[in-house]
């Protein structure tokens, strides 16, 4: 049993004439008779009787009518739907990002996006997370793209800059450092830390800081979103080092900007290399890496 001839099946039941069927159908009638006496075979039961001049259903052959016209209708809504999504202009995207970029980042470059015309069918689907565990989902296909922080030993992984995010330093308003407008990393040895968690992007490079700083402070605890790394400092619990994104201005806590070691912290797109991608997808990814070129990476701007 295949496609054509369920199809064949059904034009046939419908005009109830081979001659009929077979001129909607661009095909000989004996060509038609034989696809139809196959099925018959393959399902062991006369679909057709004569009727006259004509033929009809019999009993059987209603029977499994109900059944073929559901099939062929799901195909093609299936086929309508696939087509929309893998249009250029339409479909959806599955989009998954880390938490620093959801307060400005994301919703300016989809609103960006979306305001292109030839866009407007395209939609979207957002998660949040900590780069290890969006990379481990990309790899699974749950994603088409995600925002994240750069990851070593990741081959199937095409990484591209979309944007440079500042990191800064920030204690409570009343800590000692908090006369200060810049520091040395150095001058913190001595207090405790919030750190981002080890599946955190952050993460590999703040220890890189240490590191270069010289500098082996106490851990007092390790959590995965920056609101939560910012709302323990407030409260006194500890200091962190933190991208500087727009929010931080609605805690109590002192932003001061670290001078000494110097770094370059980046947020990248990254998709599969070698999976397909949809018309709209690519279409995102490249705006997206204009976008991020033309706003954040030659300019001033927080994300």
């Amino acid at each position: 049993m295949n496609l054509k001839q369920l199809e064949y099946f059904r034009t046939l039941a419908r005009t109830e004439h081979y001659t009929k069927a077979s001129k909607e159908l661009y095909i000989t009638q004996p060509s038609l008779s034989y696809s139809i006496t196959e099925l018959e075979k393959e399902l062991k039961t006369h679909l057709f009787e004569k009727d006259g001049r004509n033929i009809k259903l019999t009993k059987y052959g209603s029977f499994f009518l109900s059944y073929v016209e559901r099939a062929l209708d799901e195909l093609e809504t299936g086929k309508k739907q696939l087509l929309k999504l893998t249009s250029s202009t339409e479909g959806k995207i599955d989009m998954a990002f880390i938490y620093t970029l959801g307060p400005t980042f994301i919703p300016n470059l989809v609103q960006s996006f979306s305001n292109n015309k030839e866009y407007e069918g395209i939609k979207f689907s957002f998660a949040q997370g900590n780069t290890k565990s969006l990379i481990e989902h990309l790899k699974r296909e749950k994603f088409d793209l995600i925002f994240c922080s750069y990851k070593e030993d990741e081959p199937e992984i095409e990484f591209v800059p979309v944007a440079k995010q500042d990191l800064v330093l920030i204690v409570p308003k009343d800590h000692p450092l908090g006369i200060l407008d810049t520091i040395d990393l150095k001058a913190t040895e001595d207090y405790p830390y919030i750190l981002f968690n080890q599946k955190s992007g952050l993460r590999p490079i703040i220890n890189d800081m240490f590191n270069r700083a010289d500098i082996n402070p106490e851990i007092i605890c390790e959590v995965e979103e920056d609101s939560a790394v910012a709302g323990l400092v407030s409260i006194g619990y500890g200091i962190a080092i933190i991208p500087k994104i727009p929010n931080l201005s609605n805690f109590n806590v002192k932003i001061i900007n670290i001078e000494k070691p110097l770094y370059e912290r980046y947020i990248y797109a990254a998709r599969c290399k070698n999976l397909y991608h949809s018309p709209a997808m690519l279409s995102f990814f490249s705006f997206a890496l204009n976008y991020g070129k033309e706003n954040y990476l030659n300019k001033d701007i927080k994300v």
